[in-house]
């Protein structure tokens, strides 16, 4: 019986770096606040990784396509039921995150004989204002990450997740370097750029962010192997979701390629 806690600990640490190797190749995805509203922005290979859940709520993963699936309708069914019982304006993707999604996942990762989940997520929720938009990144561990923590503290106009904790940081320090977006063009040019240095980073060799001739060049290599996928949530529209057709994603691609 003494041993038990070690062999707990033990084999929470051997299921965190099994998850984190199964995460690590993962393609990042990239969240910009604009004055208009929210995009979210990412490159795949073969399947989607950006999705509607509600209203003013969408989601983008990282992981295996199945837990990203179940996680997904998880949400749709929470604002959905939330929204029916209450008001579409009462769906708050804050406490959607922190009393249901988060100790799911907790519990998951705990529980040592189950399964946990294969995923990390980046939820987005659009305010009536840049001030109130809100990123908030879920962690296969139940861990939370927001952008926007309330009242004294530093808002975040981004959001990131990738396969590497050590590429969402880079990507967040370019992202703190740089201007905020002002409009959709803008917000689109600056998510290419971060993503780009995600997946630079993604690799061991690199540890420093690149510069811009290199990551102009990293891009131009790597693009060609991606498909884009982008959404925005326009603040003030009457259909806030709508996908960004990949023609306008391809102007900016081309110029970030150099």
């Amino acid at each position: 019986m003494i041993d038990e806690p070690f062999r707990w600990v033990e084999a929470i640490a051997n299921r965190r770096e099994y998850i984190e190797n199964e995460l690590a190749t993962g393609s990042p995805t990239v969240g910009i606040s604009y004055p208009e509203g929210q995009l979210l922005l990412t490159f795949g290979r073969d399947r989607r990784k950006i999705f509607e859940i509600y209203d003013r709520i969408a989601m983008g993963a990282v992981g295996h396509p199945g837990d990203i699936e179940r996680l997904r309708m998880t949400a749709i069914e929470l604002s959905s039921s939330e929204g029916f019982t209450r008001s579409a304006t009462d769906v708050s993707l804050r406490r959607m995150v922190t009393y249901s999604f988060s100790p799911a996942l907790k519990q998951a990762f705990e529980q040592i004989y189950g399964a946990p989940y294969l995923a990390r997520v980046l939820f987005a929720e659009v305010g009536e204002t840049p001030e109130t938009d809100l990123f908030i990144r879920l962690d296969y561990d139940g861990t939370i990450k927001a952008s926007n923590m309330g009242i004294g503290l530093k808002r975040e106009w981004f959001g990131v997740i990738a396969g590497t904790k050590r590429a969402a940081q880079q990507v967040e320090a370019y992202l703190h370097g740089a201007s905020p977006a002002q409009t959709l063009e803008e917000a689109l040019g600056l998510a290419v750029k971060a993503w780009g240095v995600g997946l630079f980073s993604a690799d061991e060799d690199h540890q420093e962010l690149p510069d811009a001739d290199s990551l102009r060049a990293f891009l131009g290599e790597q693009l060609p192997n991606y498909t884009a996928e982008a959404a925005v949530m326009e603040r003030k529209a009457r259909v806030t979701y709508t996908p960004v057709p990949p023609g306008e994603i391809e102007k900016v691609v081309a110029r970030s390629r150099g």
